[in-house]
């Protein structure tokens, strides 16, 4: 990690900045050096749609080497939708490209008088007038700036109609429907009248040791033919994961509210490869190949992107649809506009809900009628939301705000403002500390104990094995810290979390690139750093031990389904995740000794 670009939308200014080498090695890359960055650019008065909120993507140091399944992107700022750190990651080729380009990261501050988007070429920098791009989809963008450019390869990040409108879930999308879906990053963007980036270049990345390298990532290769998950994904993608999320009583429905729907079958993975899958697609370097390709004939559509095991709950089960392609076709709309399926579908099945109770009602909703299992209506909400129109500038805000604007905040399913995802805690003790304690809010990424759990997780080295799903104890807590911790390091390589070689493998790739010389243990150490910092940068602006929590009807049980009777316990998990990450088990505020241990004393001097 060498260097980033800073574009100054406001005074036109780019500059190359270096990235200070101690940093870099404390932090790594991705969302950890991004955090340390950021951290005294942003305050409680930084105005999360305002010039002064930077936007930084950055790449980490195996981002474009041969390194399977690392060719991801980190784009974060202060997040609109949640007013903590916002925090998103995509796949596809941006990271890569943006290497080769001739950076490993790229900062943008201020806002452009009038729409604008950005080339990089090369290390050659351009800004460019985006008038006649503002208002096409995201996939219209990427094709015309393609061909302004004479570069069919180039890869673009952009925004859509719900970007632009400064809706609070915009995404930025990228290699034709690839995401950075949560915490509103394209809001950010269009809050600067930034359209698009575009990035080619004909660059490597480097590497400190290229034989040891190779040797490593032979080995890891090999491992990944035998590893029977690996299999499972390329044969179906993350959809394939609906049947046993079922089973487990995983995949949430009617907003959390039911524990078993036989419906819920009809959106499995393997029916969607059977009927509607045109292709396997891949990013970067990855023989995984879980991105999906698939057709709806219903709705005439011939290559959609995806759709994830997320989309499939977010618009199917939880909004108790289970016509896998009209659930299909919901995610295409997300894709063209630029939303975040998560925080879309739930933010629609909680106005479902809402509207079931009569706390919502047709004088407040413009004349529709908001029913679970109604799939026009669905794909409506998704139009108005992307536009801001009618009651879509209300869903527009968030999960919390329509709770909040209705006088029942306790009904949003959210963490620190912030959607949960497809993954009910009451199937897994262990995602309840993993949502309360995720910096970015509610989040399966920031640790992914269920795979753990199911014996498709991180390697027993770290001390982390597969337990008992149902176990409320402070060591399940230090588990799931400890998931966290390992979590973090992946997002800051930054490598697909669906890629587990094995941690010294990982470790032997990182060393031969960088010519660092991390042990396991330190390279753990370093993620409670990171995972750390960003607790700190919360307290910063403003979140409290009050916010490490979950919904009080996430914390009832079901009367059927999968988890049957069981509730995760947040004291004890709680208690055991703050004393791996050394925290005040009183406050939650990191120990003084631990800051002093992991170089962070400067986040008590603000």
């Amino acid at each position: 990690m060498r260097n980033y670009l800073h574009v100054d939308l406001t005074t036109g200014l780019i500059e190359e900045k270096i990235i200070d080498p101690a940093l870099a090695r404390d932090f790594i890359g991705g969302s950890g050096l991004t955090a340390r960055l950021l951290y005294d650019l942003i305050d409680q008065n930084t105005d999360p749609l305002g010039p002064d909120n930077p936007l930084l993507f950055m790449t980490g140091p195996l981002v474009g080497t041969s390194m399977p399944s690392a060719g991801r992107c980190t784009i974060s700022a202060l997040s609109p939708l949640t007013g903590f750190w916002g925090e998103s990651n995509t796949g596809g080729f941006i990271g890569p490209e943006l290497r080769f380009a001739g950076y490993d990261g790229m900062l943008i501050t201020g806002r452009s008088e009038k729409p604008c988007w950005i080339s990089v070429i090369n290390g050659e920098v351009k800004l460019h007038d985006a008038n006649k791009l503002w208002g096409q989809d995201t996939y219209q963008t990427q094709e015309t700036i393609r061909k302004i450019l004479a570069e069919p390869k180039a890869r673009i990040a952009c925004i859509g109609a719900a970007g632009e409108q400064l809706v609070k879930m915009a995404a930025v999308i990228n290699d034709h429907g690839r995401a950075a879906g949560r915490t509103g990053m394209g809001a950010v963007m269009g809050s600067k009248n930034l359209k698009a980036i575009a990035f080619r270049g004909s660059g490597k990345a480097p590497l400190n040791d290229p034989e040891a390298f190779k040797e490593t990532v032979t080995a890891i290769l090999e491992s990944l033919k035998e590893d029977i998950s690996v299999q499972a994904m390329r044969m179906a993608g993350t959809a394939g994961y609906v049947d046993m999320a079922l089973m487990f009583g995983d995949m949430p429905t009617r907003y959390y509210q039911q524990g078993e729907w036989e419906e819920g079958s009809n959106l499995s993975g393997v029916l969607m490869a059977e009927k509607h899958l045109t292709r396997n697609t891949a990013c970067y370097r990855c023989p995984i190949v879980c991105g999906r390709e698939t057709q709806t004939v219903k709705y005439k559509v011939d290559a959609v992107d995806g759709p994830e095991y997320e989309t499939i709950a977010s618009f199917g089960s939880l909004l108790m649809i289970d016509d896998l392609e009209s659930v299909i076709y919901a995610g295409h709309l997300c894709n063209i506009h630029g939303l975040d399926t998560i925080s879309t579908g739930s933010t629609i099945a909680l106005a479902c809900e809402l509207f079931d109770k009569g706390i919502l009602t047709k004088e407040q909703t413009g004349g529709l009628d908001i029913k679970y299992g109604d799939v026009e209506m669905a794909h409506r909400l998704i139009e108005l939301t992307a536009h801001r129109e009618g009651f879509g500038d209300l869903l527009a805000e968030g999960s919390a705000a329509l709770a909040a604007r209705f006088d029942v905040p306790e009904m949003s399913a959210t963490v620190r403002n912030l959607e949960i995802p497809m993954h009910d805690s009451r199937a897994f003790s262990g995602m309840a500390p993993i949502y309360a304690l995720s910096p970015r809010g509610a989040c399966h990424m920031q640790g992914d104990i269920y795979l753990v759990d199911t014996g498709q997780g991180p390697p027993g080295e770290l001390g982390i094995h597969p337990g008992d799903r149902f176990d409320n104890s402070e060591d399940k807590g230090r588990t799931a810290a400890r998931v966290q911790a390992w979590r973090s390091i992946y997002n800051a390589l930054t490598v697909c979390q669906f890629m587990n070689p094995g941690a010294s493998q990982l470790l032997a790739g990182l060393n031969a690139a960088t010519g660092w010389d991390y042990s396991l243990e330190e390279l753990m150490k370093a993620g409670k750093r990171i995972f750390t910092l960003k607790r700190m940068l919360n307290i910063k602006l403003g979140s409290t031990q009050a916010d490490d929590r979950l919904p009080d009807f996430m914390l009832t049980s079901l009367k059927d389904g999968g988890s049957l009777g069981f509730v995760p316990e947040l004291e004890p998990l709680l208690a055991g995740a703050y004393k791996e990450h050394g925290w005040d088990p009183d406050t939650g505020i990191p120990k003084q000794e631990t800051l002093a241990e992991f170089g962070l004393e400067f986040t008590t001097k603000q």
